[in-house]
């Protein structure tokens, strides 16, 4: 029999303070501090529910909601939204804390899919998902549709043509914000 796992199993939080050193120039938190402790969370839960080392094979669908202030706490909430063979994908709720005012906000939504690995660096499969409430099934279902329109996405962007001659070319670039460089345009074509 295959193995199953319940969503609650690897659902992992972590909770960091914002310090000055994770400040932009902008004064607010970098998006690179939040990404990273994305990617920890991530891994965390993934592994847990692999029980195996985990990398990161995409990120989709990052959306910054709102600022980060320096010395806000930063929660990050991390479930397995989907599995798949031998991948799984994670997605993270991010919130801050204004610790004097008791504020919560919203900053932060993603979806890290995660693939598993053996001791051979090699993939290896994951176990089921055991789907518990009517939101556990509605997140799973979610991120297949998410990875079907991403499937659909590299399919299409791949059969893009570029037209051969020069004049297509500039149509379809009628009222976007580009100029072409005469010289170096003809000489490529």
């Amino acid at each position: 029999m295959e193995n199953y796992k319940p969503v609650r199993f690897s659902e992992t939080v972590l909770t960091e303070l914002m310090i000055p050193a994770y400040a932009n120039f902008g004064g607010k938190i970098h998006g690179g501090t939040l990404l990273s402790l994305m990617d920890k969370v991530a891994y965390v839960c993934a592994a847990k529910h692999a029980g195996n080392y985990c990398v990161t094979a995409s990120i989709d669908t990052v959306n910054f909601l709102a600022p980060v202030e320096v010395g806000e706490l930063v929660s990050l909430m991390a479930s397995i939204n989907y599995v798949g063979n031998t991948s799984v994908v994670v997605g993270i709720r991010v919130i801050s804390e204004n610790v004097k005012t008791n504020a919560v906000k919203h900053t932060n939504t993603c979806y890290f899919t995660m693939v598993a690995k053996d001791d051979n660096n090699l993939p290896v499969q994951v176990p089921g998902l055991i789907l518990e409430n009517r939101e556990q099934v509605r997140r799973f279902i979610e991120a297949k549709s998410r990875i079907d329109i991403r499937r659909q996405y590299r399919k299409d962007l791949n059969d893009v043509n570029i037209p051969e001659k020069d004049e297509q070319c500039r149509l379809l670039l009628v009222g976007e914000r580009c100029q072409i460089v005469e010289n170096e345009f003809s000489s490529t074509s």
